[in-house]
């Protein structure tokens, strides 16, 4: 499931305190997968993933502001920073079709 970032905004909107909300003010760190039209896609972490793909499709990102748009494809949470960077550094290191089964599995809290 792809979800822009119109999307996250109704999806907030509709729900009242839901997912998304609870990652906006709990301290989580959630890591993510971006994917731009040319199949590219774009792995890090962060605590407040509605600003994070905001920078993402403004000049502020330095790799990505110039290959939006960005929809968010995958996320996942955790309770502290450093699980959180070494789950991004593993991601970092896997290739495309990996990254295609872990959009697809349960692991994916956008499932």
């Amino acid at each position: 499931m792809a979800v822009g970032l119109e999307t996250l905004e109704k999806y907030q909107n509709s729900q009242g305190f839901c997912f998304l909300e609870e990652m906006l003010f709990m301290e989580n760190y959630t890591v993510y997968i971006i994917s731009n039209p040319n199949g590219i896609y774009y792995k890090g972490y962060t605590t407040n993933i509605v600003r994070r793909l905001e920078e993402h499709n403004s000049p502020l990102g330095k790799y990505t502001s110039e290959r939006g748009p960005w929809t968010l494809l995958f996320t996942h949470s955790f309770d502290s920073k450093t699980d959180a960077l070494k789950y991004e550094k593993m991601l970092k290191r896997q290739n495309h079709k990996y990254l295609d089964w872990l959009i697809a599995s349960d692991k994916n809290e956008l499932r």
